[in-house]
């Protein structure tokens, strides 16, 4: 529809001098992050489970035979019983993110012409190229091994691995290890944890072309090479790395970049080629550096590699993880907010677009951080509440899910919204594939569990109560943190009693729906807005970055323009009353997807604006959680294709809902191969004058239509293409 196709890739013309505006490639387990300059190029190396001990207390705290208590004084009107339902520890950040090392090439001094540097999303293959020498970097899906290459004719280059990079602490205890190979020298770094037996080793092996290679400790020198290939993995490990059986495995592998390449990219751009988005940009601005396009924030050019990087970001980021704050990439030790899993809000809204964006990879990469601390979650149930089944901590380090990270004015540990929050992708995931997982089903059987245990107190209309509660990281402006049936709480508690029935039909199934029918409905405020508190005399906060209280608006659909609009429309003043507070890329996104869910085009159109306008993000197209590329953080990044995708097309097992709040300033384009949760493709096309989409049922089903025009019936038919043409109003 356009006379250039969308670009699926960036570059630049000068080099990165900061590490933010590296290039970034990942397999979900080890992240290269490359930057330098001509003269030395760096690959800072990074893995998953790369946390720094920090001497925390793991345990959750012992709390639930003080709970009746607690819940009897905040029942009574105490509005800061809370504050001291903590056992007494002081607050503790859980293990920080950190990367490994650098791996530095440095060349000799000399005239430098015709530089660039481009990474491509469909391979994930980071380039730079000078003067007759070029370099490749990607990290293999295939093998997960980071691989990179340098030709040229004549080649001198030293390799060595240098731990020193910001923020490293000063007693790590460094070994640096060099030994010469037939292919030509195999190089390790270890580093030991201050006042620990945990360390992380690397191991580099280096292959070299032609030429000779020597050792120039505590690296290595190759002359006159054709090539040098480079394979490097980084184990966290306690005593020590056997670094030979590391080498020996590492030459195991082909030698040769092109043979590692195919391997990787048979399952790279399968994935990543799944979805694609066509905003009919300037075919001259999709042709300018990433840089270039930012200096132009509303440029549709812009929002197609935004949304091209997102999607190639969240799935590189993703495979023994989903993204941490940082994605899978840090050039420096002291990761803000320790580079966590931040449950109550930031993994969720990054991971939004995993079902949609046809990213099952990313879903199962969610499913595993939560399978494997299910163990964890249990014991925070029975430590703080005293109850069955399982409670989700606010934040994690991969290791550990307890709830340990707390304090008075976080008090994380009394949310209990968090297990059906991150149990909901799951959900979705199953509904899309039309699967229903028995792991999935587990977890949900859990959190119900949970539920019947702790739903005991009831108001004096005989409704539950969730008491205490908590709306992340919001407070009353009349009462403390810690309270009463907050929104969010209600909502979870609904969604994950009605969810585990459905998985689970029979005897179980009806006591969950009777309990759940118990719980109070959401209360409009004197302003007309939803409620951020259900509880009477509860006063909101209105300036605050969280969204917590329209969970019920997205992602679940308990609130909608269709089905509630009594409540839709109260959730609308909420959005509207509602401020940016400190400018948090999370909020603006969180804003604009609910806003979406509304119709509202005009306010997701803003909130995008807010982004675009606001410097968000590197030249690397890595993002940043304030303004002004302050601070390193991937929720801008990951967020925006939920987003985009949301403005187009929404779903539920029975409703597809087609341009519900496109903006204005996009008024033709495609979306293509996008999945909805009643087990079809879909490819849409849109235009001033209307619209066509092409829906592919993988499954038989009838579902409701929703769109300008109107409301109709769909009959789909598993196999057989169903072609729909809409008209402009």
């Amino acid at each position: 529809m356009t006379p250039s196709a969308p670009v699926h890739g960036t570059w630049e013309p000068d080099p990165a001098r900061r590490w933010e505006d590296g290039f970034l490639s990942g397999n979900g387990h080890h992240g290269a992050l490359v930057f330098g300059d001509p003269d030395v190029e760096r690959v800072v190396v990074t893995h998953h489970t790369l946390v720094r001990p920090n001497g925390r207390n793991p345990r959750p705290p012992q709390l639930a035979e003080d709970l009746p208590a607690l819940q009897d004084r905040l029942l009574a009107g105490d509005t800061t019983a809370a504050e001291s339902f903590t056992d007494g520890r002081p607050h503790q950040w859980v293990q920080p993110f950190h990367p490994a090392f650098q791996i530095r090439l440095r060349r000799p001094p000399g005239a430098r012409r015709d530089y660039r540097r481009d990474v491509d999303f469909t391979t994930g293959v980071v380039r730079a190229s000078c003067s007759g020498w070029a370099s490749r970097v990607f990290v293999s899906r295939a093998d997960d091994v980071i691989v990179q290459q340098v030709t040229g004719p004549g080649l001198s280059l030293d390799v060595d691995l240098d731990h020193r990079l910001p923020g490293a602490p000063a007693g790590l205890r460094i070994g640096h290890g060099a030994v010469l190979t037939p292919e030509g020298a195999l190089l390790s770094l270890r580093a030991r944890y201050p006042d620990s037996d945990l360390a992380c080793t690397g191991v580099t092996l280096v292959a070299a072309t032609g030429g000779t290679t020597r050792l120039v400790p505590p690296g290595v020198r190759a002359e006159g090479a054709r090539s040098v290939l480079l394979l490097t993995r980084v184990h966290r490990h306690t005593g020590e790395l056997d670094v030979v059986a590391e080498g020996r495995a590492l030459r195991d592998l082909p030698l040769e970049y092109d043979e590692l390449l195919d391997r990787h990219v048979a399952l790279h751009r399968t994935a990543y080629e799944r979805v694609t988005l066509d905003l009919a940009a300037d075919p001259a601005e999709r042709a300018l550096p990433g840089s270039e396009l930012l200096r132009r924030p509303r440029s549709a050019a812009l929002l197609e590699r935004l949304f091209a990087a997102g999607r190639y970001h969240l799935l590189s980021a993703s495979g023994l993880f989903p993204p941490r704050l940082t994605g899978l990439w840090t050039g420096d030790w002291n990761t803000a907010w320790s580079g966590a899993f931040t449950n109550d809000a930031n993994l969720n809204l990054q991971t939004a677009s995993a079902a949609a964006a046809a990213l099952p990879e990313v879903t199962e990469a969610h499913a595993t951080l939560i399978r494997r601390q299910l163990p964890d979650w249990r014991d925070n149930a029975r430590a703080i509440f005293g109850t069955r089944g399982v409670v989700a901590p606010g934040h994690s380090d991969g290791e550990s899910g307890h709830s340990y990270h707390f304090d008075r004015e976080y008090p994380l540990h009394l949310w209990t919204a968090g297990a059906d929050w991150l149990l909901k992708p799951l959900v979705d995931h199953d509904e899309t594939q039309g699967t229903r997982d028995p792991r999935t089903a587990a977890a949900l059987a859990e959190v119900a569990q949970f539920y019947e245990d702790f739903l005991t107190r009831t108001d004096e209309h005989g409704r539950l109560v969730v008491v205490p509660s908590y709306s992340p990281e919001n407070r009353p402006a009349n009462a403390s943190w810690g309270t009463l049936n907050a929104a969010m709480d209600l909502s979870a508690a609904r969604h994950a009693l009605r969810t585990a029935a459905a998985y689970h039909p029979g005897p179980d199934a009806a006591r969950w729906h009777a309990l759940a029918e118990r719980l109070p409905p959401h209360r409009i405020n004197p302003d007309g807005a939803l409620a951020e508190w259900a509880w009477p005399g509860l006063e909101d906060s209105y300036d605050h970055r969280h969204l917590s209280h329209l969970y019920g608006v997205w992602p679940l659909d308990e609130i909608t323009p269709y089905d509630s609009p009594e409540l839709a429309t109260a959730a609308h003043r909420a959005l509207a009353l509602r401020g940016a507070e400190n400018d948090s890329a999370h909020g603006h996104l969180h804003h604009a997807l609910i806003a979406a869910r509304l119709r509202d085009s005009d306010r997701v159109a803003h909130a995008l604006g807010q982004v675009l306008d606001g410097d968000f993000f590197h030249a690397s197209l890595m993002s940043a959680h304030y303004p002004k590329r302050d601070v390193y953080n991937a929720d801008a990044a990951h967020t925006l294709p939920a987003v985009l995708i949301e403005m187009l097309v929404q779903s539920t097992p029975d409703r597809l809902v087609l341009l519900p709040a496109l903006p204005a300033a996009y008024p033709s384009g495609a979306l293509r191969g996008v999945r909805t949760r009643f087990g079809a493709e879909i490819d849409l096309t849109w235009t001033r004058d209307g619209a066509a989409a092409v829906i592919r049922p993988g499954r038989t089903h009838r579902v409701e239509l929703r769109t300008s025009s109107g409301t109709e019936s769909l009959h789909l038919v598993a196999g057989e293409d169903h072609v729909l043409t809409l008209r402009a109003r």
